[in-house]
């Protein structure tokens, strides 16, 4: 199967003990190491009660913005055949060992043609679900607060998103589920794209931007009404809510975006239709960008095409 899901997202953050605050006691992730890297850099490693493997958010203190990403594979042998691939298309990988990411195992690493750093690993420490695995609960009894299960999908800027889409499938076997394009001509430019490996409607989004940028990192909910309260939620801790819960037509999910204290935008997202790679690809046109984006008010707001970290 080659990558299985997006494993981790690794974001820098300005202040460690409000970043803690917001993705402990407002997301309710649960804290599961925490350490001071090579460069002196303070780290906090995160899961929702959901994920099994040890972390799927780690925080650096210094600054903002996406370090690197994790990309998990199903197999040791994935890993190989994706750096032949990799090196095939032009990209300069490394070799990454085990204990340099802590709890994660051998693997490669690579910089995208958007100056995104990718890490590609088979092993996780196994650290377990908060309901276990046999004869489980709906859900952990004493959730806090929003009470995130799981890290769903990110959204990244390039100066370039179709070489980012052919490198996502060339080296990656991702698909396209929507994109937004200038015109429906085969002769089109790509403004922006939605991928997977799987049936999930999306696990990295590519839009036009800077090189290396974040627009936002998201994490899943159940139902439209798990969004709801995750809104009244935010409103109670003073969270910057950057856009009120709504729909996407863009994958059909529902959705609040918000920002963390440091300004990285987040977003809690639910529903989406599954995702399969014989299902045509889903096309928007740039003068219909405002409802693809935000089905209900059908317009854009300026934070939302132009804060980045």
């Amino acid at each position: 199967m080659g990558i299985m899901r997006l494993g981790y997202a690794h974001v820098r953050v300005t202040d460690m003990a409000e970043a803690k605050d917001h993705y402990a006691s407002t997301l309710g992730l649960y804290e599961t190491h925490s350490d001071t890297a090579a460069d002196g850099a303070k780290r906090t490693f995160y899961k929702g009660w959901d994920e099994w493997d040890h972390h799927s958010l780690v925080l650096e203190e210094g600054g903002v913005g996406v370090v690197k990403y994790g990309w998990k594979v199903e197999h040791e042998s994935d890993i190989d055949d994706i750096e032949s691939k990799a090196k095939a298309f032009g990209l300069t990988v490394e070799r990454m060992a085990k204990g340099e990411n802590p709890e994660i195992g051998d693997g490669i690493r690579f910089t995208t043609p958007s100056e995104h750093v990718f890490e590609v690993y088979h092993q996780a420490t196994a650290y377990g679900t908060e309901v276990g695995s046999h004869n489980p609960d709906a859900f952990p009894r004493h959730l806090v607060g929003v009470g995130a299960p799981a890290l769903d999908h990110s959204l990244i800027t390039s100066e370039d998103p179709k070489l980012m889409e052919r490198m996502l499938t060339d080296v990656f076997g991702f698909y396209a589920t929507e994109r937004v394009q200038t015109s429906l001509d085969e002769d089109h430019d790509l403004v922006g794209t939605w991928m997977t490996s799987n049936n999930q409607i999306h696990q990295l989004a590519v839009i036009g931007g800077p090189q290396g940028k974040l627009h936002h990192f998201a994490f899943r909910l159940d139902s439209w009404n798990d969004v709801g309260r995750a809104a009244d939620l935010m409103t109670m801790d003073d969270v910057p809510i950057d856009v009120t819960p709504t729909r996407h037509g863009i994958t059909r999910g529902q959705t609040v975006y918000f920002f963390d204290p440091s300004g990285n935008r987040n977003e809690v997202f639910s529903g989406g239709y599954l995702a399969f790679p014989d299902r045509p690809t889903t096309v928007w046109t740039v003068d219909q960008i405002g409802r693809g984006i935000f089905y209900h008010s059908r317009e854009l707001n300026e934070r939302f095409t132009t804060v980045l970290t």
